[in-house]
């Protein structure tokens, strides 16, 4: 999951930072592990409902990559650099792992172990087919809000170092948090994918957790982000539309 802040309109962008092999490592490192880990679970590597979830994976990282970098060309580097981040919230040290890792991480697992040892009920291949079509939707949502949004950052912090300012273009005008409501749809939909109900709970819990951190940045924001309360008066909703 990432940092949903905000700006107006475009502005320069400042020199484009530098990413170390560090950085390139651990994001591998964490791809990797995230990959292996269902069919670890599972015991096997002939399920097919797996590779297409992985498949929908890689095509939004690297999309997540290639087109936000054309347009805003230091929002790598510092997505990259969020364990040396300065100005990191507290709080955030601890959502952050539980919404971009540790939760993902444990869809994915319990869906491989429900993969195995066959934990009913099962879930048709219609809802399956559904579940992928709606984490492909999610990748989307959260690509185009990182192309809109030059302060995408993974952790929540007032970056200004990067003359942090408001969004309010794009995925921005429907949701203030356009990247958290694409981690909401990926959370539930990937059970479904997966063909496992029972990965739903970590689902949930990851629901929940990204509802926090939501609710705990939105405040950030407007009291620290000059112009974003009046952005939050004008755009209703943090994740959902008519929701919340």
């Amino acid at each position: 999951m990432t940092n949903d802040t905000h700006r107006h309109e475009p502005q320069g962008a400042p020199g484009t930072a530098h990413i170390g092999a560090r950085q390139v490592a651990r994001a591998l490192l964490s791809l990797v592990v995230l990959i292996a880990s269902p069919f670890l679970a599972a015991g096997r590597l002939d399920w097919w409902p797996a590779w297409a979830l992985v498949a929908l994976t890689l095509a939004a990282s690297v999309a997540a990559r290639i087109i936000p970098a054309r347009r805003n060309p230091d929002l790598l580097a510092e997505r990259a650099r969020f364990a040396e981040a300065e100005g990191v919230k507290p709080w955030d040290r601890v959502l952050m792992p539980i919404v971009g890792i540790v939760g993902p991480l444990a869809v994915w697992v319990v869906a491989g172990l429900d993969e195995r040892f066959g934990w009913p009920p099962l879930v048709s291949l219609p809802l399956q087919v559904v579940g992928l079509l709606i984490v492909a939707a999610g990748g989307a949502l959260a690509t185009w809000a990182m192309a809109e949004n030059r302060f995408f950052s993974a952790v929540v912090r007032i970056q200004r170092d990067r003359g942090h300012s408001v969004i309010s273009s794009g995925p921005y005008r429907l949701v203030r948090h356009p990247g958290y409501s694409a981690g909401v749809l990926n959370a539930i939909a990937a059970p479904l994918a997966l063909g496992s109900l029972w990965a739903l709970i970590p689902g949930l819990l990851c629901v929940g957790a990204i509802a926090v951190r939501t609710a705990l940045e939105d405040r950030t924001l407007q009291a620290e982000l000059p112009g974003y309360r009046e952005y939050a008066q004008r755009v209703r909703y943090r994740l959902l539309p008519g929701v919340w």
